[in-house]
This record gives C-alpha cells, structure tokens and sequence, in this order.
C-alpha cells in the first residue's frame, strides 16, 4: 500500500479549526481537542442567544408603545385590541418606530383606533 503523506491537509484542517476560535479563553483558543468542544457549544449558544435577542428587541417595542399610548390615556393592552378589532394591521417593531421617530403619525394612528373603538 502506497504511503500516504498528509502534512499540509491536516495542518490546514487545525489552522481552519483554531480561526474559528480566535478570541476564546484559555486553552480554547489554542489547543485543538478543546477547540473543537469550544465551537461545537458555540454553535449552540449562538442559536439559543439569536432567539433571546428577538425576544428582548420585542418587549423593548412594547415598552416604547405602551409609554407613547399612556398619553393618550389607554394602556398597551387596550391599545392592542383596539387596534385588531379597528382593523389596522401594524406590527410592533413598526409601531414602536412610529411613536419614537413619527410622534404625529402616530398619534393619527392612535387617534383612528380611538374612533372605531
């Protein structure tokens, strides 16, 4: 059996392994077996954390809402169904940009929920 020389694919593989990991701590960053454990629990934390991150922009939107509709003397949960049932199909992110950067055009939004409520 002809011999097999793999120098230069297996200290590419290593090269390509420890990049990912540049910035981690202590041996993770530098030593190959851990390495590999570091990016696998990566992985996993960096999904988890992609869905926490929605999930703290989302209530950040509803707090900007609920303290732009206290003005205007209703709550964020009156506000909401007012809002379904009038018809008017915004959603959260758009509606918190609206009352942070378009005070005016939010207020006719709200002014129109009022109206059909």
């Amino acid at each position: 059996m002809p011999r097999v020389k793999r120098g230069t694919v297996r200290a590419q593989k290593r090269a390509k392994l420890l990049k990912n990991t540049k910035g981690f701590m202590w041996g993770r960053k530098n030593r190959v077996k851990v390495a590999k454990e570091a990016i696998l629990h990566s992985g996993v934390n960096s999904m988890q954390d992609r869905r926490k991150k929605k999930a703290v922009a989302r209530g950040g939107w509803h707090i900007v809402i609920n303290a732009a509709v206290r003005e205007y003397g209703m709550s964020y949960s009156k506000f909401t169904d007012a809002l379904k049932k009038s018809g008017i199909v915004l959603n959260r992110k758009v509606l918190a940009e609206l009352a942070s950067k378009y005070p005016k055009v939010f207020e006719g939004v709200v002014k129109k929920v009022l109206a059909k409520a």
